[in-house]
């Protein structure tokens, strides 16, 4: 398991579609992530999201600079053949 702490700075737009598997919670600022099927998601202080490997194209994007805390590690590897959600958006209460 890998823990880290990124500051996206603004204007920034990842220059390549991520399909390696990430807990992904915002601290600061606000972003959105893109799907390469033309879905996307904004998130913002409190809200976290999760993507198994391999399951989908993902990138981020912020207008304003964002704080976030990535978690990875073959933890989320996709265990199963068979898998209908590819992005997993979680709210704050």
């Amino acid at each position: 398991m890998r823990l880290r702490l990124v500051e996206y700075s603004e204007g920034y737009l990842a220059d390549h579609w991520c399909q390696k598997e990430h807990i992904v919670h915002c601290l600061e600022g606000a972003f959105t992530t893109e799907l390469e099927t033309g879905e996307s998601f904004q998130l913002t202080p409190g809200m976290s999201y999760i993507v198994s490997d391999e399951l989908s194209s993902h990138r981020s994007v912020t207008q304003n600079g964002v704080k976030l805390l990535i978690i990875d590690g073959d933890f989320l590897k996709l265990k199963s053949t068979v898998q209908t959600e590819t992005l997993q958006v979680i709210l704050p209460k």
